[in-house]
């Protein structure tokens, strides 16, 4: 399984969710966390197609994006779409 985060410096929402890709990082070692930032990453970001609304997590399973989460989102929201990739 595969996070990509992306989000900004100027992001508010992107500072809240800080906390819970740490604590996602430490409760889940197996899952690849590629975080990209819309300022420094512009033309990697691009490709994902992302809105006006940050953050961003992409999730993907065996490849292929599962879902996206966008805004502000608590773990356990995260926890949750980890949980149904896992099932």
């Amino acid at each position: 399984m595969k996070i990509i985060k992306i989000g900004a410096l100027w992001c508010p929402g992107c500072l809240v969710i800080r906390k819970s890709i740490d604590k996602i990082k430490e409760n889940y070692s197996d899952i690849e966390i590629k975080e990209l930032d819309l300022d420094f990453d512009e033309e990697e970001v691009k490709a994902y197609n992302v809105g006006d609304v940050l953050p961003v997590l992409i999730f993907y399973k065996d490849g292929e994006e599962y879902k996206r989460l966008t805004g502000e989102s608590t773990y356990e929201e995260i926890e949750s779409v980890i949980n149904e990739i896992k099932d």
